[in-house]
């Protein structure tokens, strides 16, 4: 709670820091202590009367209430506007009047929580689940320190200048790059494993609720010490010098961290002077950088959204080693540079390689991770000689393709219904091609598929559904144009009634449900090719963050299928999921196929809006999920094995024939490899109705990875009698080619 505290007061004592990110697992008062900053600000002076919080000193010349007469101001406690994740737009930016607008030529204009906020503290509970459209016009009045309201040629602006402070839990999903960077500081929050520490929050808590006037009593005079040092600390700011030292301090240190763009420096400059004023100096010192780059930088430096946030404190430490006090100062003008170089980098080699910063690992920080990391990546020869192909299958379980891989390091751990193979991790991940949902949908914003939003191109007009947001002028024209002169029109002004208005119909793109259906049986267990699944897969999570979907996880191996993860928003829990999952055993397709269809059935109930996406990655081999007695068929001969080879296929067809009959979009990624290909995941996704693409047709690069849908028009099953597997002259048709010959569709 200390970064926590400390993020919230720096950004009191400066508001130009630029608020604070507070992420942490539920329960550990984020809420309360971010609720609790807004007793601490010093008042506002605000032109009386004015719905915009204009500072009599230098009131808003554009303000819609102005303008604004000198004279003495008033002063009104600093607001705390709390913004609700269901909030419509209107809410947030302000409402305006369209029928006056249009009839009577006003401006009447309802204010926005935009407005409300300027001059305080706009807080955002739960802001990673923040719709779309929201973060944008948080985005835009963040960058332009004003809101503007456009509505058919009628636009309202005024200033919305405001301290932004967002909570979240990781584990319900990230935010967006572009609003991550609006914060200034970002803190991490966990809840104490002390037990004396636990103790005095429960002993305090129960204390609130049993006399909450009390208890604000006995905290009064520490509360107010701790106001009247934020109003010092906001005195000094504007003595505290920033030195050329400081200043190259913190460019070495955003440029070894790899930030992207200037937003961090300046952040960082900021901080480390709010902390000196806090701190009662008029002086930056490398104390105040360092602490300014664990609160400004652990959110910028990630690169996708499985990266963990942090910072490596060793190397913070010896970037600013290398322009620590014992350098000259430089000059301001630009021949210190050549001197400097050679110096910085010579002193910094020299350093390096004649200390032990790593201790047990001189030398430097790649060549010790690289050599260990080779053997374990190439250890094949450490294998116990396990057979890879088909472990873990019945004796009717197709073997694995020629082309495989060996188990390599993979042996047993485990027995039950086979062996268990260790997990291994995924390959790099990719840019995928788009898939998509058929038809029009009218779920959530997103990036996926197409669907009805409140934003995009406009393809027609209605009447409103309940509050008009977004006017069709050409339409509401049309319709009001018959009755003008029954309505006694005598001036310019139209005549505009409430029945005329019309509302835009726009088409935009909705978010999915993407439910990931993962084969982790036996006959997909050779090291290198699970490897490339969980890449796929990691591609398509990656994909599924960037898209606004909602993901979840299920696998089948063994005995049955598992609801690994249910359908969240976060997609590094996915991925934190699939980079364990273990593989082995038998291939339960139908137990899969059955487990995703109960998940979508759940969810539908859920959220009937948010149309699902089942993606089935799978080689297309089945077995059943219970063992079979070798005597239960009689015989031993080929006959008998093509019998029990066919069995498994029956049940599989027809959870395929479910899933297709309630019009379940699916794709099946194709994980089988090798020369010899039985082609039946290409069966499998003619039974689903769904587009069947290779390991290597997912990649967006690719040549057949051309970006298209998944197709509308879905077949019957097919004549095929069912559970009858497909032989050898299905798996020529079904080869490796494409989706043509793996869906028997034309592409």
């Amino acid at each position: 709670m200390d970064d926590l505290r400390l993020g919230l007061l720096l950004n009191a004592v400066s508001p130009a820091v630029g608020g604070v990110l507070v992420r942490g697992e539920k329960g550990t008062a984020k809420s309360t202590a971010v609720r609790a900053l807004s007793a601490l600000l010093p008042p506002v002076a605000v032109v009386p009367g004015c719905r915009f919080s204009c500072d009599p000193q230098a009131p808003d010349g554009a303000c819609p209430d102005g303008p604004h007469p000198a004279g003495p101001g008033t002063e009104r406690p600093a607001r705390m506007v709390e913004l609700p994740v269901g909030a419509s737009e209107d809410r947030l930016a302000g409402a305006l009047d369209i029928e006056r607008a249009l009839s009577e030529g006003k401006k009447a204009f309802e204010p926005g929580l935009l407005a409300e906020a300027h001059r305080g503290v706009l807080y955002v509970d739960e802001v990673n689940l923040l719709h779309d459209h929201l973060v944008d016009l948080l985005l835009d009045a963040a960058a332009m320190g004003a809101s503007y309201v456009e509505r058919e040629g009628v636009s309202v602006r005024h200033a919305s200048r405001f301290l932004l402070v967002g909570t979240m839990n990781p584990e319900e999903g990230e935010l967006r790059p572009q609003l991550l960077d609006r914060f200034g500081l970002t803190v991490e929050v966990s809840a104490s494993r002390e037990p004396e520490l636990r103790v005095e929050v429960v002993r305090r808590r129960l204390a609130h609720d049993d006399d909450p006037a009390g208890f604000a009593a006995r905290w009064a005079a520490e509360e107010s010490a701790l106001r009247a040092r934020i109003a010092a600390a906001r005195a000094l700011l504007p003595s505290v010098v920033l030195d050329d030292r400081s200043l190259r301090r913190i460019a070495a240190v955003c440029a070894a961290f790899e930030v992207d763009g200037m937003r961090a420096d300046i952040v960082m400059a900021r901080t480390a002077t709010a902390l000196a004023a806090w701190a009662g100096r008029t002086d930056v010192r490398e104390e105040d950088v360092r602490q300014a780059a664990l609160l400004a930088l652990p959110h910028r430096r990630r690169r996708n959204p499985f990266d963990a946030p942090g910072l490596d404190e060793e190397k913070l430490d010896r970037t600013l080693e290398e322009f620590g006090d014992d350098e000259p100062d430089p000059g301001p003008g630009g021949p210190d540079d050549p001197g400097d170089g050679p110096d910085g980098s010579g002193g910094g080699d020299g350093g390096d390689s004649g200390t032990t910063d790593d201790g047990s690992a001189p030398g430097g920080d790649t060549a010790p991770e690289q050599s260990p990391g080779g053997p374990e990546d190439g250890g094949a020869a450490e294998s116990p000689g396990g057979r890879l192909d088909g472990a873990g299958e019945p004796a009717g379980e197709p073997s694995a393709a020629a082309g495989d891989e060996p188990a390599g390091e993979d042996r047993p751990v485990t027995g039950g219904d086979g062996p268990e193979q260790r997990a291994v991790g995924a390959a790099d991940p990719f840019r995928t091609r788009v898939l998509s949902v058929p038809g029009l949908g009218e779920g959530a914003a997103g990036r996926r598929s197409r669907a009805r939003t409140r934003h995009g191109r406009t393809t027609g007009a209605r009447r409103p559904r309940g509050a008009l947001t977004k006017l069709h002028l050409a339409a509401t024209v049309r319709a009001a144009a018959p009755y003008q002169r029954a309505r006694g029109r005598a001036g310019s002004g139209l005549v505009v009634r409430r029945d005329d208005l019309r509302e835009a119909v726009r088409e935009g793109r909705e978010g999915n449900l993407v439910l990931f259906l993962v084969d982790a049986s036996g006959s997909m267990a050779a090291r290198r090719r699970m490897s490339a699944v969980k890449g796929a897969v990691l591609s398509l999570l990656l994909d599924a963050y960037q898209r606004r979907d909602k993901v979840g996880l299920v696998t089948f191996r063994g005995t049955g299928a598992e609801l690994v993860l249910p359908p969240t928003s976060s997609v590094d829990a996915a991925a934190a999921r699939l980079e364990s999952l273990p593989t082995g055993g038998r291939t339960p397709l139908a137990a899969g196929l059955l487990r995703a269809r109960e998940v979508l059935r759940v969810e539908r109930l859920r959220d009937a809006s948010r149309r699902p996406l089942l993606v089935v990655v799978t080689d297309g081999r089945a077995t059943a999920a219970r063992s079979a007695g070798t005597g239960g068929r009689g015989g031993t001969g080929d006959g008998a094995r093509a019998g029990r080879a066919a069995d498994p296929f029956t049940p599989v067809a027809r959870a395929a024939h479910l899933l297709a009959a309630e019009g379940t979009a699916s794709v099946v990624v194709d994980c089988e490899s090798g020369p010899v290909r039985l082609g039946l995941a290409g069966e499998l996704a003619r039974r689903l109705g769904a587009e069947a693409v290779t390991l290597e047709e997912l990649r967006a690069d690719s040549v057949a990875g051309l970006v298209r849908g998944v197709r509308g028009t879905r077949r019957a099953p097919s004549a095929q009698p069912t559970g009858q597997r497909p032989g050898p002259a299905a798996a020529k048709t079904t080869g490796t080619t494409g989706t043509t010959n793996t869906t028997g569709r034309a592409a």
